[in-house]
């Protein structure tokens, strides 16, 4: 019988899914809404913040349906675990509802638009225990499924579709997201963030970080990606039988650094259609690629650009 994951790679087959930009980027720097700790979940308290956020995803989820492409609709929970509820004040009881909501949100969404043709697919977002890029401690592979067992295992019986781990810095990290993953049975993609050398900061290499990651999961993840960082960053890097692996792109539209992004204080959007040939680059370095979207600085112009770019000129 084919797991949930082989039925989700054979849904998916080679079509390109489009997903949103940077999330808590727009919101803070294009709509002035303040994001404690940059969680987006806290949105979700209030009447205005739920109003912006099925605005943002209406918005995608339109382009998507414009440029026929798929949609893979992600929720705002990449700050929705123990530890960064527990910086925030909430309970794990609290964090937990906020997954749900989260989701419950997605699926409103997806049910506002039952004649969009290509699929919606609903992604509940998992995050680094802390700080991906200045992380104190980083976690073994047991004691990181530990800490996202909760949420995996709440995202999965609420009803996502897939699990995607964002903005992870470390090979431990994903291993053990991976396994809790595995463990409630759902289907798992991980993405790594990269240094401007296309390194993880520890100084491992992405393929390192991948294979390590395949051969202690039993290559358990339906696909890698990489997030929060320029292609300009990691593009000279993509080499090797590992790149097959990448399924998903989503880059920052700047050129800056983590630490210069994390001390400025205004939004560099980049170069939009400097962006969209990048990414149309990545799509031959690239045969996997199942999602492209956008991180850091990238809103709904950068999205279509890349769509426009990309979809209609796959390789």
């Amino acid at each position: 019988m084919q797991s949930k994951s082989q039925r989700l790679l054979t849904d998916i087959g080679d079509q390109i899914l489009l997903t949103d930009g940077g999330l808590e980027t727009v919101m803070v720097f294009l709509e002035g809404i303040d994001l404690p700790q940059f969680a987006a979940f806290t949105m979700l308290d209030s009447e205005t913040g739920r109003a912006a956020l099925t605005k943002y995803y209406t918005a995608f989820l339109e382009e998507a349906a414009a440029q026929r492409a798929g949609f893979l609709l992600d929720t705002p929970t990449w700050r929705a675990s123990a530890g960064w509820g527990q910086v925030m004040g909430l309970s794990p009881d609290q964090i937990d509802a906020v997954n749900r909501d989260a989701v419950a949100l997605a699926q409103g969404l997806r049910a506002d638009r039952p004649l969009q043709q290509q699929p919606i697919l609903i992604n509940g977002v998992i995050g680094p225990h802390g700080d991906a890029y200045a992380p104190q401690q980083v976690l073994s592979p047991q004691d990181a499924q530990n800490y996202h067992s909760r949420q995996v295992s709440v995202l999965a019986e609420s009803g996502v579709d897939l699990i995607s781990a964002m903005t992870i810095s470390s090979h431990g990290e994903a291993i053990g997201i991976a396994k809790a993953a595995k463990a409630a049975d759902q289907p798992v993609t991980l993405s790594f963030t990269v240094e401007t050398d296309g390194r993880l900061i520890s100084g491992m290499t992405l393929g390192d970080a991948i294979h390590r990651t395949d051969d202690a999961t039993d290559a358990a993840p339906l696909w890698y990606g990489i997030n929060c960082a320029h292609p300009t960053h990691f593009r000279d890097s993509l080499n090797g039988d590992w790149v097959s692996r990448i399924g998903s792109v989503r880059a920052n539209a700047s050129r800056s650094s983590h630490s210069e992004l994390d001390e400025s204080t205004e939004l560099d959007a980049g170069d939009v259609t400097e962006l969209a040939q990048d990414y149309h680059q990545l799509l031959h370095l690239l045969p996997g690629l199942h999602v492209l979207g956008g991180c850091c600085g990238t809103d709904l112009r950068h999205i279509s650009a890349i769509a426009q770019s990309c979809l209609h000129h796959q390789h």
